[in-house]
Formats: C-alpha cells, structure tokens, sequence
C-alpha cells in the first residue's frame, strides 16, 4: 500500500468512472481530489500541488491536452496520466509530446490503472538538492548524471527531467556505445508493453534532447541508428 500521504487528482467528467477510481484508490491509501471540467481541474492542479495526476482526455470548457500544456508550464515533475476513449495512436502520441507521463485507454482495468498509478510515483520520488561532493557524479562532457540523486546536470547547472527522463538516459548511459532498440527501452524504462506504440520513445529522446543536447537537431550524446534504435556515444565519455 502505498503512503497515505500521497495525494491523486481525478480529472474526469463521467461521475461513475470518478466514484469507482476515487473508492479504489482510496482504498490503497491515497488521498484523492477531483475536478469533472478542465478549468476546475488546472485549478487544483496549480493550487493543491497532487502527486500524481489522472487527467481525461475529452473534458468540458478545457479539453486534456490543454490542461497537460497548462500544467507543464509551471510544473515539469508531476506525473499525469492520461485516460482516453481514443484509440487512435496519434491521440496518444500527442499527450505525450505535451508532457503526459503516461495514458490507459478506457475501458481499463483498475488493477491496471493501480498498477501504472504505481508505478508512475515511483518514479517521481528521489528528487532532492545536488550533492556538494563529486564522488557519485559521472561525468559525460558537458553533462553529469548522479544516480543516487537521480539528478541530471549540464555545464553544472542542474536540468530538469522528469523520472522517465532520468530512466532513459541512465539506461542508455550504462552502456555507451551499445544500440538500444526502442522495444529494449520500452520494456527496461516503462516496465510494460505499451500496446505496440514505440513512439513513445521517440518523443521521451526528443524531449530529451532539448534538455540536455546544445544542438537537438544534431545531437552528440543521444545517437540514433537508423532502424536500430538509440545509443549513447561513447566518445562523449
């Protein structure tokens, strides 16, 4: 069970589907807010700071998208976790190159959404101040990664990646050189099928990029080989 202190935001205009996650959850030991319109839930989102948020797609006034934009404006880190009646990949695709964590299509199992809820704020903890001593820092040109801290730096200045971000690139990073097709990374980092959609890779490399790379457009830390995957160059080291 995970600590009661943890609270989850429900962003969903169907009152059913609200009622049967906030009884679940709240039986697991959360605490849980819930908005049934995109205004109201951008508020809570801005105002009540959750944990983790469970954001619908098709919503009154503010549809999903806008508020997964609105919210990553001010706050990078919050997992969201998009729920969809869509099943078209571009929908899903979509939310995560806005800044969406995660998505599940409804109908879904709760045990399944437990799961991913989960899994998700696993993934968000371990954030804290960098380190004043060097000794756990490694360091790839520009760039140096701390796993204990979970902590991304570039030019010494701390960058701003999400959990799945950190994951990504301590994974490529353990072995510099080697090509990791996206299914590799698609099992080792989201630590479950992802309905066949390897894209999702493809947008958590670019966001990545922007972050970390002086040029995305030619990047010199996050290689691809084309129709092989990704790979860290091992020059870089």
């Amino acid at each position: 069970m995970e600590n009661n202190t943890k609270t989850i935001l429900i962003v969903d205009d169907e009152k059913n589907i609200v009622d049967i996650l906030s009884f679940n959850l709240q039986h697991e030991g959360f605490s849980i807010l819930v908005a049934y319109d995109g205004k109201e839930g951008l508020r809570l989102a801005k105002e009540e700071n959750p944990d983790l948020i469970l954001l619908d797609v098709m919503l009154p006034y503010m549809d999903g998208f806008e508020v997964c934009r609105n919210i990553r404006d001010t706050n990078k880190l919050v997992p969201i976790i998009m729920l969809t009646a869509r099943e078209e990949e571009s929908d899903k695709v979509f939310g995560l190159e806005l800044g969406a964590d995660d998505y599940i299509v409804k109908p879904f199992s709760v045990r399944e959404l437990i799961a991913r809820v989960r899994t998700n704020l696993r993934r968000s903890t371990g954030f804290s101040l960098p380190r004043e001593s060097e000794e756990n820092l490694v360091r790839v040109g520009k760039l140096a990664v701390d796993e204990d801290k979970m902590a991304v730096f570039k030019n010494d200045v701390e960058v701003e990646v999400s959990p799945r971000e950190f994951d990504l690139i301590k994974t490529l990073l353990s072995q510099p050189g080697k090509v990791f097709s996206r299914e590799y990374l698609m099992t080792e980092v989201w630590k479950y099928e992802f309905y066949g959609d390897v894209r999702a890779v493809d947008v958590a490399i670019r966001r990545l990029r922007e972050k970390i790379e002086d040029n995305p457009a030619e990047p010199q830390y996050i290689m691809t080989k084309r129709g092989a995957g990704y790979y860290f160059a091992a020059e870089s080291r």
